[in-house]
C-alpha cells in the first residue's frame, strides 16, 4: 500500500557480476580466497562491481580479463537476480564465459588472499554440493551455469 517504515534496514551497494568460466579445456578456473564474512575459505568464481553506467556483459569480460586474463568468444547471461529481497544488497548478474583462452597476464586489485585453481566439471559439482561455494550469489552461479551446460551441451 505503498507504508514507509521510517526504521527499515535498506543495503545500498553496487550491482555485481559473477562469472562461470570453462577454458577451451573444459576446465573451470576458480579461486580458492578468503572473504571477511567467511570463516575460512571458499571456492569463488569471477566477480567485482559493475561500474556506473557500465554494460553487465562488458563489466563481466573486464573483470575475467582482469582477475585472470581471459577472454571468452562466447557469452551466455544466466539471469540476474535480488541479493536481499527485503533490504535490497545488490543485484547479482550472473553470466557463463565458454571456450575461454589465457590472453594475459592478470591485473587484478583484489585485496584478499586467494589462489586461481582449474578445476574439472565434476569436481565444480562434488564442490558445490559440499558447500564449498560459500557465498550464496556464487553458489548461484555455478549451480546455473552447470544446469546450463548440462541441459543444452548433453
Amino acid at each position: 500500500d505503498g507504508t514507509l517504515i521510517d526504521d527499515w534496514s535498506w543495503l545500498v551497494t553496487p550491482d555485481f557480476v559473477n562469472v562461470i568460466v570453462v577454458d577451451e579445456a573444459g576446465m573451470f578456473p576458480m579461486f580458492r580466497q578468503v572473504k571477511y564474512a567467511i570463516d575460512g575459505t571458499s571456492l569463488a568464481p569471477v566477480g567485482g562491481y559493475i561500474e556506473p553506467g557500465e554494460d553487465p556483459l562488458v563489466a563481466a569480460k573486464r573483470e575475467v580479463l582482469e582477475e585472470i586474463g581471459y577472454v571468452a568468444d562466447t557469452w551466455v547471461a544466466l539471469g540476474e537476480y535480488a541479493c536481499d529481497a527485503n533490504r535490497g544488497a545488490g543485484t547479482a548478474k550472473l553470466f557463463l564465459a565458454i571456450n575461454a583462452r589465457h590472453v594475459a597476464q592478470p591485473d587484478s586489485d583484489d585485496l584478499e588472499e586467494q589462489q586461481l585453481l582449474h578445476l574439472t566439471k565434476a569436481e565444480v559439482q562434488q564442490e558445490l554440493l559440499q558447500g564449498a561455494f560459500k557465498v550464496l550469489p556464487w553458489s548461484a552461479a555455478v549451480a546455473m551455469a552447470l544446469l546450463y551446460l548440462d541441459t543444452t551441451t548433453a
